[in-house]
């Protein structure tokens, strides 16, 4: 009773048993024949059907494991400010000590200053006295863009439309910026930096500042709004021609991948 109630195949294969009794001594056999031939097809299939439920629950978890893992992974945070804006005059005698010098032929200036700070967090695992592995695991990027326009006392229109040309160039660049940190801080974020030295904390924290800098580094490298302002004051001969300013912003915003591949014309020509 014990062997049919572990199995849930008592019914049919006894009553073959208790069936067959009134056949004699070959139907009995028969019978206890086909009874064992029942059960171990039966008892494989029962043990096919556990391993294809624990095979299905171990790749599901796995698959929900994966997809928790990729909803924690640590991202970077941008910190975008606003711009900050200011129009200022000076009196070209005597210029404020905090405005820029003027470039020579210059009556004015955009001043536009492209901040970044960012700051790194790891966690360190240390393998031996002078020997540890840094995981970073935290990366904060703040960004803002001050803009400053220098133009002297009783200055036309036309030069203070032309430097407003360069802001106009300035903030597009600042638009995307936020993307572009972030794009560049990804890189770092869960890298592992293998450190050595007596004093394990002070060459993690080294590292993880140095990491900062490279970061607010090659973030100024790739914003690079130079060349662009640059092919705008090519365009307007730095605002002494007619040329309408939103056309010129335009032209050198769309343009300047084409310009800048292309080879440079000797200066004594």
């Amino acid at each position: 009773m014990l062997f049919v109630s572990g199995w849930r195949l008592d019914e049919s294969t006894f009553r073959v048993i208790r069936h067959s009794q009134t056949h004699g001594l070959g139907a009995v056999l028969f019978g206890k024949w086909n009874a064992e031939a029942v059960l171990p097809s039966r008892g494989l299939i029962v043990l096919c059907v556990l391993l294809g439920v624990l095979l299905f629950g171990w790749l599901t978890w796995r698959d929900f494991s994966s997809r928790r893992r990729l909803r924690q992974a640590p991202v970077a945070t941008i910190n975008k400010q606003p711009v900050a804006f200011a129009n200022r005059t000076f009196d070209p005698v005597t210029p404020p000590a905090d405005m820029p010098p003027l470039a020579s032929g210059e009556k004015a200036e955009c001043d536009s200053n492209f901040l970044s700070n960012a700051s790194v967090r790891g966690e360190s695992r240390q393998t031996d006295a002078t020997h540890a592995t840094v995981t970073i695991t935290e990366i904060k990027v703040t960004l803002q863009l001050n803009i400053n326009i220098w133009v002297p006392t009783g200055v036309a229109q036309h030069v203070i439309e032309h430097e407003e040309g360069h802001r106009q160039v300035s903030e597009y660049y600042y638009q995307t910026a936020d993307k572009l940190a972030e794009r560049i801080a990804a890189t770092y974020m869960g890298r592992q930096v293998d450190i050595t030295g007596t004093d394990l904390d002070a060459e993690s924290s080294k590292m993880l500042q140095q990491m900062a800098a490279d970061i607010t580094d090659e973030y100024k490298k790739e914003l690079n709004p130079g060349p662009t302002q640059l092919l705008y004051d090519a365009i307007t001969d730095h605002g002494r021609n007619e040329v309408v300013v939103k056309d010129a912003v335009a032209y050198a915003l769309k343009n300047i991948t084409i310009e800048s591949t292309q080879p440079t014309a000797n200066s004594g020509n």
